[in-house]
């Protein structure tokens, strides 16, 4: 256990510090999802051990609560990894758009005013 967390110090050190927030995000988000996958497991197969559902209801029930589940995980990562951007001041790429238009509109005018 204590060589994983050395190993993970390690690589958290190779990560340049503007992408640390942003790794933790999606290791939190991963975390989530694996803890959340194995709960629905769990719940489902009691449900079929019991008899109160079918071996083939239990899977779709399965693949449905996964869908939605990463649905909503995704979600909420965007917006996590969207507000760790603005933390940065990355630029969004509205924002490379609207530098892009006006570095467009003045190419316009250079070449009007050449001629």
């Amino acid at each position: 256990m204590a060589r994983k967390k050395e190993e993970i110090k390690q690589e958290e050190e190779k990560v340049s510090p503007i992408l640390a927030p942003l790794r933790k995000v999606v290791l939190a988000s991963m975390g989530a999802v694996a803890i959340a996958q194995e709960e629905a497991e769990e719940l489902i197969n009691k449900l079929v051990e019991r008899g109160e559902i079918a071996r083939e209801e239990g899977r779709d029930l399965m693949q449905d609560m996964m869908a939605k589940r990463r649905e909503k995980i995704e979600g909420r990562f965007d917006t996590r990894v969207q507000g760790a951007l603005e933390k940065m001041n990355v630029p969004t790429k509205a924002d490379l758009k609207a530098v892009e238009k006006k570095l467009d509109e003045l190419n316009k005018k250079l070449d009007k005013l050449v001629k």
